[in-house]
């Protein structure tokens, strides 16, 4: 008792002395004045968290989610509805298509169920066998399909989808499941409604969405609108859908009924392009014609204001870069996915290969930029999953599929996920992918939108990685000596989405980027910056930067790391170790190569060690071979929406 309270004195007594200087400065100065606090503390208050009014708190979500709402995730069985779709999300244990009981390991902040607004509701009535359906022979026909199941099932979903493509669905079934017609709108009155009944501001977002599936000729240049809005102003209209007579598959008409529905409800919208590695090309234009027009000075204008986003990762590979484009990067090779179009009627062409990646696309920005005056490719980063099992599951270990008929079993590694005379997308090939993260104030539908919107967003392949990113001209490596260097980000810079002009003289951007592990994940491997720019004579070019390593390895004087972090994944668990890489990881770093009268671009990506894929999840799980192109490790990453320098403006 005697050693405690000797202790107990001493301790006091060592404060006393060490708080002395302190106490002294508060006596004789009496209470510090604003300025004081101001160069003392981060915030404009002692409190450095009193009066901050930057973007706080990342939330996680996706924009890409179907249920048996859309006509192809019906007929392939999907019999889950959004409110079945939401408490998922949520975090609830639900029971999928297939009978299986699934649950997150951590719920969803929030969620776009993006169903695809041609002929909503016709995948139930054909499961069903209404008699409008039975009435017409092709209908009959999916309806009989479906019931068999199996790949009986699978031909039914496939011939509705080749007659969609190639607009030759039935009069008379296209009018019964169009806008207007009594069951399209009792749809989409439900869908509004069940969004708002599960949108609880400040714990779960449901915001109001919907594909727009233009496919011509199998090129896939599918966007997702999402509405800032609730129900009241969703249902003042109809979504817009592709099929004749008054559907479209032209991206200005859809930019147009994005700008009618701001006219009309008072609201705010806008869409995001999807993945584009299976458009054969056509999702990024340079200057041919594509699909209702040609790239000129009102497209750019068109694109660049009303598709702020870009679907970088989902389960139908990842589309940030291609070794063809890309062969001195080698994390590109990456969930890659280029043998076609969407149905695998024509093959990839390498020239395609340029107008359908991310990194290539954010360059032929500049370009366009440089020819019409305005980047319509200056587009923040999105991940989402776009399944079509109303799951929206992106972990390796807890993976269910593109479809209810790819949903775990022994042999869905095997099965195609699409095969036509010209080949096929195995089963092994699709990704466990992706998330979103948007930084945001609070969980609301106006906040999340608005992030959306100010491109302060960034994709990851699944993972829960924390990623901030800022750019400016004054950063150095003291902003790093805080708990919470957010601060010295939004202060002296611009966050991830932002813009850099006009170059201070005699200086290079500097860059604050720091990456923090998933909590439940694996440890970084590295955080790179990748710049693209305009150069002198009008050519794009890029470069990578290994800008922080883990476990102590070098940079090259070049600015890249080859030695590589190494592989503690153990194949017969489907387990890893964190005993290599880092929990964290941060810079500030300046662009040694800068020039201030050349476009620019840069943005982060952080890779994660080695860890087990999916597919090696089910070789022990179901004790099957694997095929042997089936990879069964990888490194997830998460890509930061860029950050733009542009001279003179």
């Amino acid at each position: 008792m005697r050693i405690i309270k000797y202790l107990q004195k001493a301790i006091v007594l060592t404060l006393a002395v060490l708080l002395l200087p302190f106490l002294a400065m508060a006596y004789d100065a009496g209470s510090p004045d604003l300025e004081t606090l101001k160069g003392l503390y981060p915030g404009k208050t002692f409190s450095p968290y009193a009066k901050r009014t930057f973007p706080s708190r990342v939330f996680w979500g996706e924009t890409h989610l179907h249920t048996g709402v859309s006509l192809d995730a019906g007929l392939f069985g999907n019999i889950l509805r959004h409110e079945d779709a939401y408490r998922f999300a949520r975090g609830e244990e639900i029971k999928s298509s297939t009978g299986l009981r699934v649950k997150l390991a951590r719920p969803l902040d929030w969620i776009v169920i993006a169903d695809h607004s041609d002929m909503m509701g016709i995948a139930f009535d054909i499961q069903d066998g209404t008699p409008n359906i039975l009435a017409d022979p092709k209908g009959k026909e999916w309806h009989e399909g479906f019931k068999k199941g199996g790949e009986e099932a699978g031909k039914a979903a496939f011939d509705l989808i080749t007659n969609f493509a190639q607009m030759t669905i039935p009069e008379q079934l296209l009018k019964d499941y169009s806008p207007g017609s009594k069951v399209y709108d009792t749809v989409w009155e439900d869908i509004t409604e069940t969004a708002d009944r599960f949108n609880e501001p400040g714990r779960f977002t449901a915001l109001i969405g919907y594909e727009w599936t233009s496919v011509p000729k199998g090129f896939n240049l599918h966007r997702n609108v999402i509405l800032r809005d609730g129900g009241d102003r969703a249902r003042q209209v109809s979504p817009l859908t592709t099929q004749p007579p008054v559907g479209t598959q032209n991206p200005l008409d859809l930019y147009k009924w994005l700008e009618e529905y701001e006219a009309k409800t008072g609201g705010k919208a806008l869409a995001l392009a999807h993945n584009g590695n299976l458009s054969n090309g056509w999702m990024f234009p340079v200057e041919d014609t594509y699909a209702g027009g040609k790239v000129d000075k009102n497209y750019v204008e068109q694109r660049a204001k009303w598709e702020p986003l870009y679907e970088v990762t989902q389960i139908k590979g990842d589309g940030e870069a291609h070794p063809a484009l890309s062969p001195n990067d080698e994390f590109a090779d990456y969930e890659t996915l280029d043998k076609g179009n969407l149905d695998l009627t024509e093959l990839k062409k390498p020239d395609m290969l340029q107008r359908e990646y991310a990194r290539e696309a954010l360059k032929i920005g500049l370009a366009l930029e440089q020819k019409l005056g305005t980047n319509p490719y200056k587009f923040g980063m999105v991940g989402a999953t776009d399944s079509h099992t109303g799951l929206a599951t992106a972990e390796e270990e807890n993976f269910f599929g593109k479809s209810t008929s790819a949903e775990p079993s022994p042999t869905r590694i095997t099965h195609p996920f699409i095969k036509s005379k010209l080949g096929a997308i195995e089963g092994y090939e699709l990704a466990a992918s992706g998330y979103q993260a948007v930084w945001a104030a609070e969980n609301t539908r106006r906040a999340i939108f608005d992030a959306m919107e100010r491109k302060e967003t960034y994709a990851t392949t699944g993972p829960r990685i924390i990623v901030r990113f800022f750019g400016g001209w004054e950063f150095n490596v003291d902003d790093l000596r805080s708990r919470a260097p957010a601060f010295r980000g939004y202060e002296k810079g611009v966050p991830m989405g932002g813009d850099l002009t006009s170059a201070p003289k005699d200086k290079a951007p500097t860059f604050l980027v720091l990456g923090l592990r998933d909590p439940i994940g694996a440890n970084l491997d590295r955080i790179q910056i990748i710049k693209g720019w305009l150069d002198k004579d009008g050519k794009t070019q890029e470069k990578i930067y290994d800008v922080a390593v883990s476990d102590g390895r070098s940079i090259d004087k070049d600015g890249r790391c080859r030695t590589p972090v190494g592989n503690t994944v153990d194949i017969e668990a489907a387990n890893w170790t964190n005993t290599i890489g880092a929990s964290e990881l941060a810079t500030v770093w300046t662009d040694p190569d800068f020039d201030p009268g050349l476009k620019a671009f840069y943005y982060a990506r952080i890779i994660e060690i080695p860890t087990p894929r999916w597919v090696l999840y089910d070789k022990l799980r179901f004790g099957v071979e694997v095929p042997k192109d089936a990879k069964l490790i990888h490194q997830e990453r998460a890509y930061t929406s860029p950050i733009w320098y542009t001279p003179g403006k």
